[in-house]
């Protein structure tokens, strides 16, 4: 399914002026590679849906609408997602999971030092508590998608970094289903690293390329 990616990159051009940002320390807003970043996640999250098959987006909507989760129209749309935002960010900080918002759509990005020990798709203890708070908002908003993408460096061999960063994406949202979300609301993939945030020939590129972003998308009419 590799060949779907490229055409999408063409994207970001557009999603680039409408992603807003807030650092997890500081609560301010930033732009520049962190926006970046935003967009890159965007384009991932607009491709999950292929790489995952069966699972794809449009058939988990009209399933989940189907069991009677209703869609969301209209104008309820934009409210409904702000508020999830509001609700995300009371509960992400001080986490090191950025929050960002691109159009109607919620990206959380959760960096590899807090998520995964090296080399590993074990969780680390300490991170449960951060996806407890992600399941807690989630359950509360039930007409929302998520989409887990697992990204990592260029260090190593692509076929070992695709397959490590699936297994890490898989992780996370068999955590979620763990915590109660409806598994029709989820989708894992692993991108290995094909999307960076960051520069690779860094230490701290690198490490910002070692990630996994939840894509919140609203489930829609």
């Amino acid at each position: 399914m590799r060949h779907v990616y490229v055409p999408l990159l063409v994207s970001l051009l557009l999603v680039l002026a409408g992603c807003a940002t807030t650092d997890p320390y500081t609560g301010e807003e930033r732009t520049a590679r962190a926006t970046t970043g935003a967009a890159v996640g965007a384009v991932a999250g607009a491709v999950i849906g292929a790489a995952t098959g069966s699972g794809s987006r449009d058939r988990r909507k009209r399933a989940l609408i189907g069991a009677g989760v209703g869609g969301l129209a209209g104008a309820a749309v934009g409210g409904y997602m702000d508020r999830q935002e509001a609700r995300l960010r009371e509960q992400l900080e001080g986490t090191g999971v950025s929050v960002t918002r691109v159009g109607d759509d919620i990206i959380l990005n959760m960096p590899g030092n807090v998520t995964f020990g090296f080399d590993s798709a074990d969780l680390r203890p300490e991170f449960n508590d951060v996806l407890d708070s992600v399941a807690l908002v989630a359950k509360e908003f039930d007409q929302t998608l998520i989409e887990v993408a697992g990204h990592t460096d260029i260090t190593g061999s692509r076929a070992y970094n695709q397959q490590l960063s699936e297994r890490r994406a898989e992780s996370v949202s068999r955590y979620l289903e763990r915590q109660g979300i409806h598994h029709l609301r989820l989708a894992s993939a692993g991108f290995g690293p094909d999307y960076p945030v960051g520069d690779n020939a860094t230490e701290a590129g690198r490490a910002a390329n070692r990630r996994v972003e939840l894509t919140l998308l609203p489930l829609t009419r």
